[in-house]
């Protein structure tokens, strides 16, 4: 039988939808709406929704159990010879990119290796309920991939700020010189705001963990299906309440969407940082040659391009986010066909991000830290005034009268070219009659750092607190001999990327 322009998989498989259609659509109508090279990296979570669905069908007795037996074995042939990219008898074996999409090429496929029990792996459901499922599958598996890496990103940020305890860095407001904190402070700033990103992420997969299966089109199904046995064997923690909102929701993606726009702004923030603290005029960090590149140009050039490309993707990934937006402000419920535009915005966003991640990660622990120049950029810009205005107010002046008299110090050195340390005491005494000699000994970056021990502060003792937390977190987190079947996603998109 000559293949038509419906036909989506191997010969004699139209379109799941044909039969009300006499003709196939014209040929540029099928490049226009295949969804294929977007959805085939979610075959094996397709195959999994279905293998459910069979033993769920064969429960409601819809099915035979031979029938759901020779269903499920068929499903996990599929699955093996798609990871191995070969069929049983070593025949080359991929996803037909000519498919509508991953599911009428698994259904297809199904059909062709078991004949008619293939034809009931659909009893019940719709394409509407089985790509939320999909999606729902996928994500939560993605999303328990983020955030292992995450997990290492704190890891390798928690050992540097264990190192650094006190590695003097001063600290900036408004890109000034502010006051001394230590690179551990600095460090540990970052690694909370991943630690953010990590929980938001686990707060989103509550909200993911729903199964969707059994919603039908938008209105169930008549048959006896079984919502909370199929979501049990997928591992859901229940099933979504409503049918006619569950096929119209795609709030998983654009929540998710927004945490990884979040997640990506702070790479971002770090990166900018890197940047400039890896010029000449910084010289604070030395980025690995591994994670630098050079000019084609100016032979002695070392430039941060990964931090940033990392900071120039961020627009991509908020651009992937407003789309998903964009793409549901408008639609009425249940399922409209713009729908199927989430995937792309979606993946793209994700694979930006946890790239980001991985590379920053590795960038961050390659790179070598300037120590004696970071303590150096403590020497100069006046960021122990605040600490002169405290001396006072432990001596009982007022805090707006203290700051009053250190910011008239400051101008007194910056008219004599010295540094509060090195103003002579009578300037001290003429600016206030509460000053001691013990000033100077109070003023030093690594006292104005120490002094701070309150909750969250610079000083060692307050960030040992933080890095015990932190150091908790990673151990409370981390995966030890993660199985195999984890690294599937990568597999498969790795097999058709050769």
């Amino acid at each position: 039988m000559e293949k038509s322009h419906g036909t989506i998989t191997t010969d004699n498989h139209a379109a799941l939808w044909h039969g009300r259609f006499l003709e196939g659509p014209d040929a540029a109508a099928v490049s226009f709406e295949t969804s294929i090279n977007d959805d085939m990296r979610m075959a094996m979570v397709d195959i999994e929704g279905s293998v459910a669905h069979a033993k769920m069908l064969a429960k409601q007795k819809l099915i035979s159990k031979d029938e759901a037996d020779a269903i499920v074995k068929g499903l996990e042939s599929i699955k093996e010879d798609l990871l191995r990219g070969k069929d049983k008898d070593g025949n080359p074996f991929k996803v037909d990119l000519s498919a509508e999409d991953i599911h009428s090429f698994i259904e297809a496929t199904l059909t062709d290796r078991v004949g008619e029990p293939g034809k009931k792996v659909h009893t019940g459901r719709s394409r509407n309920d089985q790509i939320a499922l999909d999606e729902r599958l996928y994500l939560k598996h993605q999303i328990n991939i983020l955030k292992k890496e995450l997990v290492g990103l704190i890891d390798v940020l928690v050992k540097i700020a264990a190192e650094n305890k006190n590695t003097l860095i001063p600290g900036f407001t408004h890109m000034q010189h502010a006051q001394p904190v230590t690179l551990a402070h600095h460090v540990c700033a970052w690694a909370w705001m991943f630690y953010r990103d990590f929980d938001r992420l686990t707060d989103a997969f509550k909200r993911v963990d729903l199964s969707p299966i059994g919603s039908g089109a938008l209105a169930t199904s008549g048959l006896p299906l079984n919502r909370e046995y199929e979501a049990e064997l997928l591992g859901f923690n229940g099933v979504t309440p409503n049918s006619l909102d569950t096929v119209s929701d795609r709030d998983y993606y654009l929540e998710v969407a927004s945490d990884l726009s979040m997640l990506q702004m702070h790479l971002s923030r770090a990166c900018e940082e890197i940047v400039y603290w890896s010029t000449v005029e910084f010289n604070f960090i030395d980025l690995s040659e591994k994670w630098s590149t050079g000019s084609s140009i100016m032979p002695q050039k070392k430039n941060p391009d990964f931090a940033e490309l990392i900071r120039g993707k961020t627009g991509r990934v908020y651009g992937d986010m407003v789309a998903l937006f964009t793409m549901m402000k408008g639609l009425p419920l249940s399922y409209d066909r713009d729908m199927q535009e989430d995937k792309a915005s979606f993946f793209e966003a994700y694979d930006t991000v946890i790239s980001s991640v991985r590379i920053f990660t590795e960038m961050v622990r390659t790179a070598k830290w300037n120590k004696d120049i970071m303590a150096k950029g403590c020497d100069g810009g006046y960021l122990n005034a605040t600490d002169v205005a405290d001396y006072l107010v432990r001596k009982g002046l007022p805090f707006r009268t203290a700051h009053g008299v250190s910011a008239g110090l400051v101008r007194i050195g910056i008219e004599t070219n010295k540094k509060l340390e090195e103003l002579d005491f009578s300037e001290y005494e003429k600016a206030s009659p509460l000053f001691e000699k013990d000033i100077y000994d109070l003023i030093t970056p690594k006292n104005c750092v120490e002094i701070r021990t309150a909750t969250g502060g610079p000083a060692s003792s307050a960030v040992q607190k933080q890095i015990d937390s932190l150091e908790a977190f990673v151990k409370s987190n981390t995966v030890k001999n993660a199985s195999d079947d984890d690294n599937w996603d990568l597999i498969f998109e790795n097999y058709y990327k050769k």
